[in-house]
């Protein structure tokens, strides 16, 4: 019988300090800039396909395809399958605590027109 646990992924939420050195307009750019690296250059989205074909770039390597079929499926708010770019940037402040409570202050930052 093999006693191995699952093997756990952890990951150090770096939002929050680029949040502080970026500040509100240089993280929404940022993680635009990440949403470009991840899409599918076709469909303007990011799919299973081009989230499994670029995990590396984000240390999932090892994902199982129904994990990455649940990461998409946690950001996917208009339940096309996919993640546009405002799904994506929601996502990844939804995944770092300590970003959601300041999030009004980046996100006024960011847009001072709003």
């Amino acid at each position: 019988m093999d006693a191995r646990s699952p093997t756990t992924i952890h990951f150090e939420d770096l939002l929050p300090t680029m949040a502080d050195k970026l500040g509100g307009e240089g993280l929404i750019k940022e993680l635009c800039n990440g949403f470009q690296l991840l899409m599918d250059g076709k469909k303007g989205l990011i799919t299973f396909d081009s989230l499994k074909k670029n995990s590396a770039l984000l240390g999932l390597q090892e994902f199982q395809d129904e994990e990455i079929k649940s990461m998409i499926k946690e950001g996917d708010l208009d339940g096309d399958g996919a993640l546009n770019q405002l799904e994506f940037c929601m996502l990844m402040f939804r995944l770092s605590p300590e970003l959601t409570d300041g999030a009004g202050r980046l996100l006024e930052e960011a847009f001072p027109q709003i």
